[in-house]
């Protein structure tokens, strides 16, 4: 049986995930979708020690971990400290880079020029308008706005640590048309199978359907719904 280990983006929760799950569910799977800390004090390599407590509670079961947006710099390190449990990378429009580039030497300057200004003397980033993440149709957008929730500016300011062995487990990444970030070119760095998909930065929630079918193309046994 294959384990999908679901971490969502910046800003957002578990609950990004929520309708993609029951389709991973009825094709026979398990899904693991932790609620990072978004907390005063908290940073990348809390991130990370999250996901790494997920995994390692997780069975023996064939693992694929993804990452949506910022928590693709979180999975891949994560995948670092544990290659021999993690069996497939997904990164649905998801910043990656080598070891030492975190979000704000991946980011072009205005992002986290933005980010700080936002941020002002604190420690939280405010959540960006829903329609930052191409959420536009008016129910989805007020829907989201209330789940929305502040991001600690040092997880976007802590770069990643990787020792390499993330770099031997095999990867997919999906972007997204139109293009936001580079998020195909990340992926095309890292000789990942690259997938596109019509939709907004959170496509897994305007077309859980599609996500689903890409993490269910990545496992090597078979679905038994």
């Amino acid at each position: 049986m294959t384990t999908f280990v679901l971490v969502h983006g910046a800003w957002h929760g578990s609950w990004a995930w929520e309708r993609v799950t029951p389709i991973l569910l009825a094709a026979g799977a398990r899904v693991v979708a932790p609620d990072l800390t978004l907390d005063r004090d908290v940073g990348l390599r809390h991130h990370v020690d999250e996901v790494v407590t997920a995994i390692d509670a997780t069975a023996g079961d064939e693992l694929v971990l993804v990452g949506h947006s910022y928590a693709g710099l979180v999975v891949r390190q994560a995948a670092d400290r544990r290659p021999e449990r993690v069996a497939h990378l997904v990164l649905v429009e998801g910043w990656a880079g080598p070891d030492g580039a975190g979000l704000a030497q991946l980011a072009p300057d205005w992002f986290m020029a933005a980010m700080r200004a936002n941020a002002g003397d604190g420690w939280c980033v405010p959540a960006p308008a829903p329609e930052s993440f191409g959420i536009t149709e008016p129910g989805e957008a007020r829907r989201l706005e209330r789940r929305l929730r502040g991001q600690p500016l040092r997880t976007f300011t802590e770069a990643t640590r990787l020792n390499g062995a993330v770099d031997r487990i095999p990867g997919t990444g999906v972007h997204c048309r139109p293009a936001t970030f580079p998020f195909a070119w990340f992926a095309a760095e890292l000789g990942y199978r690259d997938i596109a998909l019509d939709g907004p930065h959170d496509v897994m929630l305007t077309d859980p359907r599609s996500v689903a079918d890409v993490l269910l193309s990545c496992t090597t046994t078979p679905a038994t719904p």
